[in-house]
């Protein structure tokens, strides 16, 4: 029980979720973040992905490209580049909400299995946010239709109000002040 609250206490559901990337249209965690979370060595990680590939399929598991790892290169915090790792030795490998849940299983540590309860949560919170923010998106752009076809509106209103109310082509002259005698009659 105490192992539980402690997990809890170190893994907040935002620390995990600034974990989680999109990379190739999915939110996958690196290796080396789930290493982290789930108290082992990447290494170990890896070891059991070989011993276990039949339990990986792409839509699980997928190792990045070279211009990919680089790219996460920069996700790192200053602090942890050291000179000697500016360069990947080994191509990382990025699991998916599903993925992180099946190492989870086989590494079968009581860190990893409450770690990864955290990590599924922290995708399920990712995914419930992403869904208000569409939903959102989708009000937002109704709204602007609705005011880009009022605007169309307000404007043709506008324009026929000029025509209605435009000066004549020649301006009235002024009637002369006082008396002005008819010519022809004295």
């Amino acid at each position: 029980m105490a192992k539980k609250a402690l997990v809890r206490a170190v893994l907040p559901a935002q620390v995990i979720e600034t974990k989680i990337h999109m990379l190739r249209g999915q939110r996958v965690m690196l290796d080396r973040d789930l290493a982290e979370l789930y108290g082992v060595e990447t290494r170990l990680i890896n070891q059991a992905v070989k011993r276990n590939a039949d339990r990986f399929p792409a839509d699980f598991m997928f190792q990045l490209t070279a211009e990919e790892a680089e790219a996460t290169l920069a996700l790192r915090s200053q602090s942890v580049i050291l000179k000697r790792g500016q360069h990947l030795k080994y191509l990382p490998h990025a699991f998916t909400e599903h993925g992180a849940v099946m190492l989870a299983n086989l590494l079968r540590s009581p860190v990893a299995i409450q770690a990864s309860i955290q990590v599924v949560r922290a995708f399920v919170h990712m995914r419930r946010m992403l869904a208000a923010n569409e939903d959102f998106a989708r009000k937002l752009e109704h709204i602007e239709r609705t005011l880009d076809h009022h605007d169309s509106q307000l404007n043709s209103i506008l324009s026929t109000l000029d025509d209605l109310f435009a000066p004549a082509d020649e301006p009235p002259q002024p009637r002369p002040i006082g008396f002005v005698p008819v010519p022809g009659k004295a």
